[in-house]
């Protein structure tokens, strides 16, 4: 089973696996309008995780598929149902992931969770600038939702440097722009 993350899971899988591979979903534009109130947000102060819409077929979402093989199959799926659907509201489905590689074959089909309008926590489009305030003041019980989004920012620019991904630059910026003075190391944000 192929199992295709695009938000927290590209850095923090948090499940065992045989292999991964870096490649993106086509039809899907990552947006940061779904709402969290347990893994990097509150009752009071909502997060901001991304989820995936299905646009037009030009666009594209890039993360990491994660191959889990025997064993690994009814415990990732259990560890994920409960973080992904039960606590986040996302629902499942199966999509055609295509691998970066060069030599890659056909596209492999991958199971994904997304949040769909319909979702009790979907909160809908936003302003960057009015995204990246709520994620300056939002954390929850697995961290800061400015290291949810630093941490993709950074995948992207570092795994997918010729993908373009605007929604999540622009509120990058926006929220660089309210914090002049943010800096980050990787341990630094590994002490939030």
């Amino acid at each position: 089973v192929w199992i295709f993350g695009y938000g927290s899971l590209v850095w923090r899988p948090g499940f065992e696996f045989t292999s991964r591979k870096v490649g993106f979903i086509r039809g899907y534009s990552r947006r940061f309008w779904q709402g969290d109130t347990f893994h990097r947000g509150s009752e009071k102060m909502v997060q901001h995780p991304v989820t995936i819409l299905l646009f037009d077929f030009q666009a594209c979402t890039w993360g990491v598929a994660y191959e889990v093989r025997g064993e690994q199959i009814a415990a990732s799926l259990e560890y994920l149902n409960m973080r992904e659907a039960v606590l986040g509201g996302y629902d499942t489905k199966l999509v055609k992931f295509h691998p970066q590689e060069k030599d890659a074959e056909e596209p492999i089909l991958a199971l994904v969770y997304i949040a769909t309008p319909q979702n009790p926590s979907y909160l809908g489009p936003a302003s960057e600038e009015d995204i990246a305030a709520q994620i300056i003041v939002s954390s929850g019980c697995a961290g800061h939702n400015i290291e949810y989004l630093l941490r993709l920012a950074d995948f992207m620019r570092y795994f997918c440097p010729q993908a373009e991904d605007k929604h999540l630059f622009s509120i990058e910026e926006a929220l660089i722009s309210i914090l002049p003075c943010l800096y980050y190391t990787e341990e630094s944000l590994e002490e939030t």
